[in-house]
């Protein structure tokens, strides 16, 4: 988003602009237990190794899905010039024999191979389960910043759903507080083309924050990026739409209301009943895209 914003109108609703300073906002120090002490936790570690490329699979509960280009850039020409100076933490792969997992190093990995290396330098580690290979690549990547928000959250929401975490306990571990991970988490409630945007970076996860819990997110979110909202204005923005919407609907009858929020949990669209005194009326169904579409089609038919 850019810090420069003019004075604009979005649906008769005037923000004026200010200049925005980007905070850095450091990961503590000491990162919950941090690599070295979950290396320490392994009772088998062997002394560094040298491994083929070709013999070393990614790790699949990586959390990591985007790859700055550029950083993969530097580091190649970093590697060509002084090679791997950190190693790359592996486990033996219980699927394919003779083939080692990544537990920590993937972007080194990446580079090597783009250096044109046939061997790299490894920590091999023993005994290292499923869970603790998810905890190695989460705080990694979280105590180096690479994750983007999303990233972040979905890792976090993996370790709830497969290996039945709580927010407490992933506070504990991360080293950040229960708050801040059960608001990453709440990010995933937006819709797919919202969290899209924050992984593609044009959409900063403090403007996505302020979406969350609105049937048209998606549409409001096209409309920060097209202005270049700040979070700030995109607040004020989402307040005075919700602060609209409540009063357009609570005129209507409390039965009203009911079966028209009963229709928006069915459906998940947008949904209004316009029932007049004599009982006439009409019902609209607000959709994004054609799946909605479909998917609200489909539920009539069956239902009918």
């Amino acid at each position: 988003m850019s810090e420069n914003h003019d004075t604009f109108e979005i649906d008769s609703i005037e923000l004026i602009s200010s200049k925005n300073k980007k905070i850095n906002n450091p990961l503590k120090k000491g990162l919950g237990r941090g690599l070295s002490s979950l290396l320490g936790e392994s009772k088998k570690t062997n002394d560094t190794n040298k491994l083929s490329i070709k013999d070393i699979v990614r790790n699949k509960f990586q959390p990591r899905k985007f790859f700055d280009k550029e950083s993969l850039s530097e580091l190649t020409s970093s590697i060509k010039q002084q090679g791997v100076i950190q190693p790359i933490i592996v486990r033996p792969d219980k699927s394919l024999k003779g083939k080692y997992e990544i537990i920590a190093g993937e972007r080194r990995w990446l580079a090597s191979q783009n250096a044109g290396l046939h061997e790299v330098p490894v920590v091999i580690l023993n005994n290292i389960d499923d869970v603790k290979s998810l905890e190695f690549a989460i705080v990694e990547n979280v105590q180096r910043q690479d994750l983007n928000a999303i990233e972040e959250a979905r890792s976090y929401q993996r370790l709830i759903n497969d290996f039945n975490y709580d927010q407490v306990k992933i506070s504990n571990f991360i080293g950040k507080s229960r708050s801040y991970i059960a608001n990453s988490v709440r990010l995933l409630s937006l819709p797919e083309d919202v969290l899209s945007m924050v992984e593609r970076g044009i959409l900063s996860a403090g403007h996505a924050r302020s979406l969350i819990g609105l049937s048209n997110s998606a549409e409001i979110a096209k409309k920060i990026i097209q202005k270049k909202l700040s979070v700030r204005q995109s607040e004020i923005l989402v307040k005075q739409y919700r602060s609209k919407k409540f009063k357009l609907v609570s005129k209507k009858d409390a039965n009203i209301l009911g079966l028209q929020q009963g229709l928006e949990e069915k459906t998940g669209l947008n949904v209004s009943i316009n029932n007049k005194k004599n009982n006439s009326g009409f019902v609209s169904f607000e959709y994004q895209n054609l799946d909605q579409l479909d998917k609200l089609i489909n539920a009539i038919k069956n239902n009918y």
